[in-house]
């Protein structure tokens, strides 16, 4: 008998493989969640600091902590490419 993963690593994993963020509605579709489900469990990994939401525009994108982070640093990077072509 196949054993089922538990829903926060589906989750862990479908970001992983979509760095560009998810949304809600989208991890729910691609796990074949409900969104009420994929909903709690993500509450549960964003408490735990295992992933990130950040809002572009109206939505709100999902990211690994990893990516993330990696995000984060890119756009300082710019930010500082940006001042010194001033």
């Amino acid at each position: 008998m196949k054993r089922k993963k538990h829903p926060k690593k589906t989750i862990l994993e479908l970001l992983e493989k979509h760095p560009e963020g998810l949304t809600i509605q989208k991890v729910a579709d691609l796990s074949k969640m409900s969104r009420l489900t994929a909903t709690k469990y993500i509450h549960e990994l964003l408490g735990e600091g295992r992933v990130y939401e950040r809002k572009v525009g109206i939505a709100r994108l999902l990211y690994t902590k990893e990516r993330f982070m990696k995000t984060l640093k890119e756009e300082k990077i710019i930010e500082k490419l940006k001042e010194k072509l001033k």
